[in-house]
């Protein structure tokens, strides 16, 4: 698997992130500077250390993983899309102040960040019987999501200027819908 391979195949990988962080930036209206540069960092490490795991550990979860990482990233993605969507109903009183959100926490990331890189898991799975160098395609996948996820803060900040209030209630249904798609 050459260079531009493995290129392609993180800004594949990284298209959930993406979403996740364009949704968290529609949903969270008083994220801080750290909150924002957090999702970045966890969306590119997570993606970059899973497949490092699934090329040695894949033998033995593979099976596992592969039965069971839609349902997961189904619960995750959608019990954390579900309450954005019922506070999207809710009276806000964040008027950002600068104050960080403190419904967005590092559990919120921490658990988005294992949801959307489950895939990746399998692909270091696939990575083992093909035998790529793991280390070198983890940090193209790592470094590829965390730059497309640099790009989704400020397409986040756009679209949530245009859609205002609905932005919330658009962020949580996009986070439902991953996981929806994720089970197919």
């Amino acid at each position: 698997m050459g260079t531009l391979e493995i290129i392609m195949l993180g800004i594949g990988l990284s298209m959930d992130a993406v979403a996740v962080t364009i949704t968290n930036v529609l949903g969270y209206k008083c994220l801080s500077k750290k909150q924002k540069l957090s999702m970045p960092i966890a969306f590119g490490l997570f993606q970059g250390l899973m497949p490092m795991i699934g090329y040695y550990a894949g033998s033995l979860f593979s099976e596992f993983i592969s039965r069971y990482a839609g349902l997961v990233t189904l619960l995750v993605l959608g019990y954390i899309g579900g309450n954005m969507i019922k506070e999207s109903f809710e009276k806000d009183e964040c008027e950002c102040c600068g104050e960080r959100d403190t419904r967005y926490t590092f559990k919120v990331l921490f658990f988005q960040a294992v949801a959307t890189s489950i895939d990746a898991f399998a692909v270091g799975v696939s990575f083992a019987a093909l035998r790529v160098n793991v280390l070198f395609a983890s940090t193209i996948i790592a470094i590829s999501t965390a730059f497309l996820c640099f790009i989704a803060l400020y397409v986040g900040k756009k679209f949530g200027e245009v859609l205002g209030e609905r932005a919330q209630l658009l962020g949580g249904m996009i986070l439902v819908l991953i996981g929806i798609k994720a089970m197919f």
